[in-house]
């Protein structure tokens, strides 16, 4: 009896190991298929694309482009930006890095650089030489960003043999995607010439195919009147067409549709003016699928990377603001154009060989005076008046302004030698200098330096949390002031981004394809959780300053 007990008790054991077995072969077989069979990854940065802007536009949306995106893949509906400045610089760098400004640098487009005593552009590089045009604006590279990017990361993974391609309309929505080891970086001149451009940081000369590109009469094509994409009485979603809220180009008499590109063309900067129309997402696409086709994306077995940036959203939202009908009109276009470029990785690439992902740089406020006159508070902030009070201030409290050294992104930069010849305290000239900015009716909160500095706020604190984040030890200021909500420094036309407020920072995060679930997430996500989500769904290694957490809900 002892022996049969035995016997069916060893046959239980070699079976569950060899069923545990399978199991685990099973499972390893499936993390390599996956990494065989995932050819290309895109991200899709959509700039200054608030959250709201995809499901309140929704109905006017094609099956093929946004909607695609959310019926077959995952939908993280409560994404966030977790520090403020929100604006293009930092937002491509984060997205990419997984991490903020207080980690990989990047504290704005442009910044006060305490060691040059000068404003510094995101991507500006004398080192190298423009390629593609005689103008400077080709002589850029991403030196200033601290950290590795996914991109970098997947060419470190792949002995560099899987490539990174980056495409924007803006120099920084190309440059800061495609990492310090993208093999390509193009972005549009714009102008007399409508060319599309790149640094010697990558090559000496323009391949073949973006010199036919450039040749050819593609952006060309463009210069014809912005019309609506479909009948303006169905914009029921946008204020309406003429009002006191939107910009208006050199010689337009009204703000309504449609634009007439072509009178306007000289006037206004040429090929240039096609940023500022939904016209500037098309031509990036147009452009994007002969990159896809000629540099032989996603046919071998290493991965590549694909970054593209649709910058005209964020021109667009600028100049004619959040509730307009022209945003409206470029979305609605926008999406024939992701659907466009769906249908070409489906074909080149082949459905289930790529990943796409899409999110947002920052997103945006409703223009303040339409705010103000829908009796909601909001507000300008006047920074002459300011200014001129707070050199007042200096004047009254230490006898001089030269203690400071600039005013620069809501930020204060003082000169720390002044305040040591003059025997003072940095960490109560700072407090001083904070209370003083407090009493202004525009600002809301103010924090120091050595509050930043000392303390570790968490993301229960709120605004303290997001402006810490965004606070770069060596980079940033002595003190940063917010302003109130609704309030923003810009003109009386348009809209902008940059605070720590809740629409600067909520924004889509659509994921779809090979890898991912489908699905949505009411959960909180933030910027930084995009690139180790990434990461771990590749089997790499995270980029090398990495904050941000994986969303283990978009995985299979």
């Amino acid at each position: 009896m002892n022996k049969i007990v035995l016997l069916v008790t060893s046959l239980f054991f070699l079976t569950s190991i060899s069923v545990d077995g399978q199991r685990k072969n099973r499972k390893n077989s499936e993390i390599q298929q996956v990494d065989q069979s995932l050819k290309l990854v895109v991200g899709i940065v959509v700039d200054q694309m608030r959250y709201d802007y995809l499901t309140r536009f929704w109905n006017h949306y094609g099956d093929g482009g946004f909607k695609r995106m959310v019926n077959e893949g995952f939908t993280c509906k409560n994404h966030h930006f977790n520090y403020a400045p929100t604006s293009t610089g930092p937002g491509h760098a984060s997205v990419y890095t997984g991490t903020t400004p207080a980690v990989h640098g990047i504290i704005g487009n442009n910044w006060y650089d305490k060691l040059s005593g000068e404003e510094v552009y995101v991507a500006s590089d004398d080192s190298y030489n423009s390629v593609g045009t005689t103008s400077n604006a080709g002589k850029m590279s991403p030196h200033r960003m601290l950290t590795t990017t996914i991109t970098d990361q997947n060419r470190l993974h792949t002995q560099f043999r899987g490539k990174t391609i980056a495409v924007a309309v803006k120099d920084r929505g190309a440059v800061l995607p495609g990492g310090h080891t993208a093999n390509a970086a193009y972005w549009f001149e714009g102008g007399a010439t409508g060319n599309w451009i790149t640094s010697s940081y990558y090559m000496d000369e323009l391949p073949k195919w973006v010199q036919d590109f450039n040749a050819s009469d593609a952006v060309e094509a463009y210069k014809k009147p912005w019309e609506t994409l479909k009948p303006i009485a169905q914009y029921t979603e946008s204020g309406t067409d003429q009002n006191v809220y939107e910009g208006r180009h050199r010689g337009e008499a009204t703000t309504t549709f449609p634009h007439d590109l072509p009178a306007l063309w000289d006037n206004n900067g040429g090929t240039s003016l096609l940023r500022v129309t939904a016209y500037g997402n098309s031509i990036t696409t147009d452009f994007a699928l002969q990159a896809l086709k000629n540099e032989g994306l996603g046919k071998d077995e290493h991965t590549d990377f694909f970054a593209i940036s649709y910058s005209s959203t964020d021109y667009v939202g600028h100049f004619y603001g959040v509730n307009s009908k022209e945003i409206q009109d470029t979305y609605i276009r926008l999406d024939a154009d992701l659907a466009k470029l769906f249908n070409a990785l489906d074909s080149q690439v082949g459905q289930g060989n790529y990943t796409v992902f899409l999110t947002a740089d920052h997103g945006a406020i409703h223009v303040p005076s339409y705010l103000k006159d829908k009796k909601i508070p909001a507000g300008y902030l006047n920074s002459a008046t300011m200014k001129a009070r707070f050199n007042e201030f200096l004047k009254y409290k230490y006898n001089t302004t030269d203690i400071v050294k600039t005013l620069s992104n809501f930020q204060v930069f003082l000169d720390k030698k002044v305040i040591d010849n003059l025997d003072m305290d940095l960490e109560s000239v700072q407090e001083e200098i904070a209370f003083e900015i407090l009493r202004y009716g525009s600002i809301d909160k103010v924090f120091t330096g050595s509050q930043l500095w000392k303390n570790n706020y968490t993301r229960s604190s709120g605004i303290p949390y997001l402006i810490q984040q965004g606070w770069h030890q060596k980079r940033s200021g002595d003190v940063v002031y917010v302003q109130k909500p609704g309030y923003i420094a810009y003109p009386r036309t348009g809209s902008t981004h940059g605070s720590p407020m809740i629409y600067d920072t909520h924004v889509p995060l659509l994921f779809m394809g090979n890898g991912i679930k489908r699905g949505e997430t009411v959960e909180r996500t933030e910027i930084p959780d995009i690139a180790p989500t990434l990461a771990v769904m590749m089997g790499m290694a995270f980029p090398n300053g990495t904050t941000g957490r994986p969303i283990a809900e978009v995985l299979k």
